[in-house]
C-alpha cells in the first residue's frame, strides 16, 4: 500500500512593515494617512487571533484600505493589546503595516516616509519567511 504525504509550502504574497512609537494605534494611523496619503479607517472588528481549538486568544486594533488605483491591500494591525502579541518573536515592534500584493509598492520608499513622521520612532521592514508567527498576517 503506498502512503503519500501532502506538502504545503508558504506563499506570503505581501510585504511587513514593524512601526515602534508611543503613541496609541489612532495617532499613528492618522499621521500615516497625512504623511504618505493612505486612507486607512478602523475596521468594524478587531484582528482576532484564534488558537488551534479555535478559541479567540487575543484582539488587536485593525485599519485597512483597499487603494483601487493600485490594487493593493494595506492593513494597519496593533502588535500588543492587553499583554498579548500578534507576533511574540517582535515584541519591541508596536504595530504592522501590511502590503498585500507584494511587489506594487515601493516598500523602501515607503519605508522612508514612514521614518520622517514625527511619531514613529522608527520602521523596520520584515521578510515573512523569517517570522515564526507570519501565517497571521494572511486575511
Amino acid at each position: 500500500m503506498a502512503k503519500y504525504t501532502l506538502s504545503l509550502e508558504d506563499d506570503f504574497n505581501y510585504d511587513l512593515i514593524g512601526l515602534c512609537s508611543h503613541q496609541g494605534d489612532y495617532r499613528v494611523c492618522w499621521s500615516i494617512n497625512e504623511r504618505i496619503g493612505l486612507r486607512l479607517q478602523k475596521s468594524t472588528e478587531p484582528y482576532m487571533v484564534s488558537g488551534k481549538k479555535g478559541a479567540i486568544t487575543s484582539s488587536h486594533s485593525l485599519y485597512e484600505w483597499f487603494d483601487e488605483e493600485e490594487n493593493v491591500n494595506y492593513y494597519f494591525i496593533q502588535n500588543k493589546n492587553e499583554g498579548k502579541f500578534l507576533v511574540p518573536e517582535k515584541a519591541q515592534i508596536d504595530f504592522f503595516l501590511v502590503i498585500k500584493d507584494a511587489g506594487v509598492v515601493d516598500v523602501e520608499s515607503l519605508l522612508g516616509e514612514l521614518r520622517k513622521i514625527s511619531c514613529v520612532l522608527t520602521a523596520f521592514i520584515f521578510d515573512p519567511y523569517e517570522l515564526k508567527s507570519a501565517n497571521k498576517f494572511i486575511f
